[in-house]
């Protein structure tokens, strides 16, 4: 039968003829004869075209009419059709295993290996980056300018960072932040938000959150969520290609370093360990419970869940006031009266105040509003 034969060397075609002996399919061009076995061959229909090709000659290819090759092959082309399936079938087996196992290493690996990585992580890297994410952080939620409240929060924190074994310096400051939480950033910083001064009723209740975040620096847990975080991106981009970009992804990162979150043995190990660091001073540890409790009614309304940001970096908040309530022990009270009244002031100048602003949040001023309007529309 005719053909064409492209023999790997010439960009052009040889006229060919074309037979099947045995298991030999054999090509004769004015050029010399090749000899391939049947089952090296690989065959491809494309059009009403056969293109054939070998494995052990993989530059060469036949093409003839898919009319001449089913009759060439006869009753063989079942054998090659089930060939090609089991090919296909291993093709799609091989990418199946490969994304099971990016998603396992993903799930799984990176954040196995973010935990030695992070106590791995040289002091002064971990500092430069915190410098970092701070200069970012504070370019979105700005430092309260309540300057006597702001004095109060950072002597708390020394108070409870004096226990902690870390060479860190802590570093404890109100920021204006539309969200009910705390967080930590790498070296040291840690941010209390406005609306979470707010939502503390008592400052056993702030010394607890802050404790909490403090431990997160002691224990490096800032420093594993930031490598997880960043490891991942990183591989994403290894296997979408572009978009990203490993440097794109810190610079990502340092914008969202107050929604880093953490895992449950990272949370637990952290309200214990702030338990203890309050209890080391001499404060009173019950005020976590009571926070916890707290958040966790709040869970079922629907406004303020979405608002809450705290709910989302700290989830399960029922069960970890339960932990937190079985292990607590009384003690002195985080701050006096004056002092508590000027954390509670520190944002109040910023703004018409954290309450009025968590009242519009969820609604409560616009509804008062058209409340007011109602009163004085007049019946027609």
């Amino acid at each position: 039968m005719s053909a064409r034969f492209y023999d790997g060397q010439a960009s052009r075609a040889w006229p060919a003829e074309v037979s099947l002996a045995g298991e030999i399919l054999e090509i004769r061009t004015d050029t010399g004869t090749s000899r391939w076995r049947l089952r090296d061959l690989s065959v491809q229909l494309e059009g009403y075209d056969a293109r054939i090709s070998s494995r052990k000659d993989r530059d060469a290819r036949l093409v003839m009419p898919d009319d001449d090759w089913s009759r060439l092959a006869g009753d063989r082309l079942d054998d090659f059709r089930s060939a090609r399936r089991r090919r296909e079938l291993w093709l799609i087996g091989g990418l199946t295993a490969a994304a099971a196992g990016i998603v396992l290493f993903v799930t799984v690996g990176v954040p196995a290996l973010a935990k030695p990585i992070a106590r791995a992580t040289p002091i002064g890297l971990e500092r430069q980056m915190g410098e970092n994410f701070d200069a970012q952080i504070g370019a979105v939620f700005p430092r309260c300018r309540g300057q006597d409240g702001q004095r109060v929060l950072a002597e708390l924190g020394d108070r409870i960072a004096v226990h902690a074994d870390t060479p860190f310096d802590i570093r404890v400051r109100a920021v204006e932040a539309p969200m009910i939480n705390a967080f930590a950033l790498p070296g040291g910083p840690v941010m209390v938000t406005d609306d979470l001064i707010a939502a503390a009723e008592t400052p056993d209740e702030l010394a607890a959150v802050i404790a909490h975040e403090i431990s997160h620096v002691e224990q490096r847990h800032v420093m594993q969520a930031v490598w997880r975080d960043f490891g991942i991106g990183m591989l994403l981009d290894a296997v979408v290609g572009g978009g990203t970009g490993a440097g794109q992804q810190a610079v990502i990162l340092a914008g969202q370093a107050s929604s880093l979150s953490y895992d449950r043995a990272a949370e637990r190990e952290a309200d214990a360990r702030g338990q203890a660091l309050l209890e080391a001073g001499g404060l009173s540890s019950e005020g976590m419970a009571v926070f916890f409790d707290r958040l966790g009614k709040l869970e079922g309304s629907g406004a303020l869940t979405e608002a809450t940001e705290f709910l989302n970096t700290h989830p399960d908040s029922g069960r970890r006031a339960r932990l937190a309530r079985a292990a607590q022990k009384p003690g002195a009270a985080a701050l006096g009266p004056e002092d508590w009244a000027a954390v509670k002031g520190t944002c109040l100048a910023d703004s018409n105040g954290p309450i009025d602003r968590l009242q519009r949040r969820f609604g409560l001023g616009d509804r008062k509003a058209s409340a007011d309007q109602s009163d004085q529309v007049s019946p027609d």
